[in-house]
């Protein structure tokens, strides 16, 4: 059962009437499932530099800045080089084989319907985040990508967060870092229980629990 411990909403911006929420989503693992886009891509990766890197391992560790993974595989002095190859190869190879995660769409959707405004705060690599929405016609009031953990309360605190979703312990430190309310889908690599025990405000089983989640803390808010 989803927590229901609350934490305070960021204060309202300007213009935006009492009751309608700012909701950020993380992207990977929470709307869309990237695990096969990233694996193709990791694999032609080896390919054209010719250094293995281990795709079934390397996904699931999705999350952390691109950089993190890469320096498992290639030297320090590669990493600059080989990130900005896998970025320019990854539109070709990732985009067209990830699928959205069951509810996407719905819970943009009940934002929307709560007059409210939805945002995508993720560490991917911003073009490559916009060109994965747009393919998957999900659309968001804003996308901001290249942050990571409590830099993503950057994003947050700027758009007016009252809640961030998403599925790492990483977005539950930069929803913390924000004063935006924690939830927590288990669609990641992370288990209810952690995501829990992490300090996640709210923990839901993906994200077809969202609507309904939204319409009962709004009540409360």
């Amino acid at each position: 059962m989803a927590s229901t411990t609350s934490s305070a909403p960021a204060d309202v911006p300007d213009g935006v009437p009492t009751g309608a929420p700012t909701v950020g989503f993380d992207l990977d693992m929470t709307l869309i499932d990237s695990r096969p886009g990233i694996h193709a891509n990791y694999r032609a990766l080896s390919a054209r530099t010719g250094t293995y890197v281990d795709a079934d391992l390397a996904v699931t560790r999705l999350g952390p800045p691109l950089e993190q993974e890469l320096a498992h595989w290639f030297p320090a002095e590669r990493i600059a080089e080989v990130g900005a190859l896998y970025r320019e190869m990854y539109p070709t190879h990732a985009i067209a084989a990830t699928p959205a995660l069951p509810g996407a769409r719905e819970a943009i959707a009940a934002v929307r319907a709560a007059g409210g405004r939805a945002v995508v705060v993720t560490a991917k690599y911003e073009p490559n985040a916009q060109l994965h929405l747009a393919h998957l016609g999900i659309e968001p009031d804003a996308v901001i990508g290249d942050l990571w953990a409590e830099q993503k309360a950057e994003a947050l605190i700027e758009h007016g967060a009252h809640v961030y979703v998403g599925d790492h312990l990483g977005d539950i430190r930069g929803a913390r870092a924000a004063g935006a309310h924690s939830v927590a889908v288990a669609t990641g690599p992370y288990a209810a229980d952690e995501l829990r025990a992490a300090g996640a405000d709210t923990v839901l089983p993906d994200l077809t629990a969202f609507p309904a989640w939204l319409a009962e803390y709004r009540a409360t808010v």
